[in-house]
């Protein structure tokens, strides 16, 4: 996808322009004697002077060291592009978050920037800003080439991101794009090839348009942003970053990682990819919680024959509200989306086994959406900004605190946002809690009474429908097969499981014969070969666990009549 933005071209489909009217738009109002005097700026090897973005950093980075609500650091107090300005109105945004007041001037200042800060804390906006600034200061044209590069863990993420440079950039002149996994190759050559001054790209085909893509010009490239670094690390493009740094051009570039958590890789990343010298900033470090102040967390213990069933209760009851369920395999997902639609409760579903353009159309539907939900596996759970969530439902957990920090942060974003939160726990994972509460979080216990009594009617189900009978059987088996993998081996262990309940919460009256081969799970094979590093004490109390309890009592379903035989 690639796009220009200019004061004249208003007309939009989805954020994306019409490549041949941009290309004739370009070529028409380029002005010869400004791109000569602007390649010659961009092409020395004189580092971006602080000079050149005086006009957009007034503002003295001591000055953004604390953001309260009596004293407000507002964007006007920057003095931004007036394109920036007006496009950043629009979008209704007036008054900084604590990460953008304390980073978006030091990067106006051209420093280098190690930035670590929680999920939905405004750090989008905190790199683009500047970014786009060096771009308009700078007066770059297409022929000019990429000057700025935004480096995305998932092809979602990108997209989003793609999504607020198409607001932030609507005054301006640049042009802008995406380049993923997923999306037509030949159609990114020429689109590169006309010119991209900023490009939001993942890992894999960055580096794959570096190293094939002739056309690709990226000699000029002022700065590069690496969001979400952790997770690009996680999820196994180490060798990728390390060729993509090696290849671009590092002089006179600004670099900006961020990152929200601090690992050994993260550091050997940065220590590559930046300066010497970077600025760390940290708007978490004393922060009392680890997730942000709007959200209302809870978990619920009940055995895995009840686990559907109060999933259907819940669901059931919320369907005006916007859920989003997180499970650990694709083909649970899958299964769980069919028979939840099957039996009229809409869902829509996300995961890694989709085709892109699949995930795409879902990804913003959902995001448009009022009312709705949403099953997912963690493809979802990092980064992306989805607008007014009211739960966050994990209903299988993960393994790792910094995992559910990053699920529910799908809810609760900005400064004011409120969201909940509900984590199903069996009583042999409630170990888990004393993970979390050492990463500085707190869940209050919930009780959930009067279940819908759907059980045999369930069973019938799966036992006569062919097709939701085998897709039961996936999704049993990856389930069983990701929790093999889960590293918590104390907490998680699958031969702690009760077979014979789990199987009743997909469908069985008994247990189905399935081959679990653990190492070709659903879940991403990095989660079963990586160490997780145990910091916390395993002789921790049991009055950690003594959590306030909140009852939620629901309308008994049991006389609700479910025809699900069709």
């Amino acid at each position: 996808m690639m796009a220009r933005s200019s004061k004249q071209h208003k007309t939009r489909s989805n954020g994306l322009a019409n490549e041949n009217t941009v290309s004739k738009s370009i070529s028409k109002t380029v002005d010869q004697t400004s791109v000569n005097a602007v390649d010659s700026v961009i092409s020395s090897n004189v580092p971006l002077s602080k000079e050149q973005l005086t006009p957009a950093s007034t503002v003295a980075p001591d000055a953004a060291v604390t953001l309260n609500s009596s004293n407000p650091v507002m964007f006007s107090d920057l003095s931004l592009s007036k394109p920036t300005a007006k496009a950043l109105a629009e979008m209704g945004f007036s008054k900084m978050t604590e990460v953008q007041a304390r980073t978006i001037p030091i990067l106006m200042a051209g420093k280098d920037v190690l930035g670590a800060a929680k999920t939905g804390s405004g750090k989008t906006l905190a790199f683009l800003i500047p970014a786009i600034e060096i771009l308009y200061f700078l007066k770059f044209k297409p022929r000019n080439g990429t000057g700025i590069i935004v480096i995305s863990p998932t092809r979602e993420l990108a997209l989003q991101i793609f999504g607020v440079v198409n607001d932030l950039l609507k005054y301006h002149s640049q042009t802008f794009g995406v380049v993923i996994g997923g999306a037509n190759r030949r159609a990114e050559v020429e689109k590169l090839e006309k010119g991209v001054n900023l490009l939001i790209a993942t890992p894999g085909r960055l580096l794959d348009h570096l190293q094939n893509t002739k056309g690709f010009v990226y000699k000029n490239l002022k700065a590069l942003i690496i969001d979400e670094a952790d997770r690009i690390l996680e999820i196994g493009f180490e060798d990728e970053m390390r060729q993509i740094i090696k290849i671009l051009p590092s002089e006179n570039r600004q670099s900006m990682l961020f990152s929200a958590t601090q690992t050994t890789k993260v550091e050997d990343l940065a220590r590559i990819s930046l300066r010497p010298g970077p600025l760390y900033i940290n708007v978490d470090s004393d922060k009392k919680n680890s997730t942000v102040d709007g959200l209302e967390q809870g978990y619920v213990v009940c055995d895995s024959d009840k686990r559907f069933l109060l999933l259907f209760t819940f669901l059931k009851r919320n369907l005006k509200k916007k859920i989003i369920v997180f499970f650990s395999s694709c083909n649970s997902v899958k299964y769980h989306s069919e028979l939840l639609n099957y039996i009229d409760i809409p869902v829509l579903d996300l995961h890694g086994k989709q085709k892109q353009q699949k995930r795409t159309n879902t990804f913003f539907e959902f995001s448009n959406a009022k009312q709705g939900i949403l099953i997912c596996t963690d493809v979802a759970a990092r980064g992306l900004d989805i607008p007014a969530v009211d739960w966050i439902i994990q209903y299988d957990p993960p393994d790792d605190p910094r995992d559910y920090i990053h699920r529910v942060g799908r809810t609760a974003r900005g400064t004011k946002g409120k969201g909940r939160s509900l984590m199903f726990l069996v009583p042999s994972e409630l170990g888990f809690l004393r993970y979390l509460k050492a990463a500085k979080v707190s869940l209050n216990e919930y009780e959930f009474s009067k279940l819908a009594n759907i059980q045999l009617q369930l069973e019938k189900l799966i036992s006569k429908n062919y097709y939701l009978n085998r897709s039961a059987k996936d999704g049993y088996r990856s389930y069983l097969q990701a929790y093999s993998s889960y590293a918590l081996k104390s907490i998680f262990d699958v031969n702690n499981l009760d077979l014979a309940k789990v199987a009743k919460s997909f469908g069985f009256a008994t247990p189905p014969s399935v081959n679990i081969n653990v190492g070709s799970g659903s879940k991403s094979s990095y989660k079963s070969s990586r160490s997780f590093k145990r910091r916390y004490d395993d002789s921790c109390k049991n009055e950690y666990f003594k959590k306030q309890k909140t009852s939620l009592i629901y309308k008994n379903t049991e006389n609700e009549k479910n025809t699900w035989s069709r």
